[in-house]
């Protein structure tokens, strides 16, 4: 057994052990509460507002987050498969007949979008309508298009959060600070105990608005990142396709089979 690994486990059980309870229990200077639940009663209304809408956006940006996660990693997996399948050597015609009718990822829909209008070109005595790929090309590019705007859905959700919240904070700061220098005018008094409670209700503020940027800011810059990588392969696999298909253009204008 390593003694290292053992001390480090130690302190750092202790470490959440110590902070659990410093969480549980509620701080008191001089008789003055100054738990989170306290100073966010003890904020005036509109303080309070701008926490309430911190919150619910640092919610909704992790809901967002994971939901794109598992989105980008389910979409990965399952069009590698596809894209396998589709250089394994298999008649185009057998793949298409196969998920033309259910096509459940980006580069399937791709692949379905360019074989439909190939299939829709084709004349009955066997010969291709004239344009066929400029128009299977347009096709892809459509579909791929609407397959961008799939997974850059709620992104710029949290691009707005990234870039407001800590604006949003800070008004709850300045409105907190505000009301501390106006309890100093009323109770005709500089103490702390007069202060403190008002800065720490204005700094929580701060921080909540901290709270729901960071993350946001981060993972859009990750997501986005994941969401150009995606539409740079659909697009190299049109490309391909395309050059395939034009392939089998070229030799029935040749008059080969």
């Amino acid at each position: 057994m390593d003694p290292f690994g053992l001390t480090v486990a130690a302190v750092i059980a202790a470490a959440q052990a110590t902070g659990t309870e410093a969480a549980l229990a509620a701080p008191e200077v001089d008789g003055i509460d100054f738990s989170l639940t306290a100073m966010f009663l003890r904020a005036t209304w509109v303080v309070q507002a701008v926490m309430i809408i911190l919150v619910l956006a640092s919610f909704w940006s992790w809901a967002v987050i994971f939901e794109k996660l598992l989105l980008f990693r389910r979409l990965t997996g399952r069009s590698g498969k596809f894209e396998d399948q589709f250089w394994s050597g298999k008649p185009l015609d057998e793949l298409f007949d196969r998920v033309g009718d259910r096509p459940n990822t980006p580069i399937e829909r791709v692949f379905t979008a360019g074989m439909t209008e190939w299939r829709r070109s084709l004349r009955q005595e066997g010969g291709l309508i004239p344009g066929t790929q400029a128009r299977v090309d347009r096709a892809m590019n459509v579909a791929i298009a609407r397959e961008g705007e799939q997974v850059n859905k709620h992104l710029s959700f949290l691009a707005t959060v990234g870039s407001v919240s800590p604006f949003v904070g800070l008004f709850g700061t300045v409105w907190g600070i505000k009301h501390a220098f106006e309890s100093i005018a009323v109770q005709q008094n500089t103490s702390l105990a007069v202060v403190a409670p008002g800065i720490a209700e204005a700094l929580l503020a701060t921080a909540l608005g901290l709270l729901a940027a960071i993350p946001a800011v981060v993972a859009y810059n990750r997501l986005s990142a994941d969401a150009e990588r995606l539409s740079g392969w659909l697009e190299n696999f049109a490309d391909e396709f395309s050059t395939i298909l034009g392939r089998q253009i070229d030799r029935q204008s040749g008059g080969t089979s």
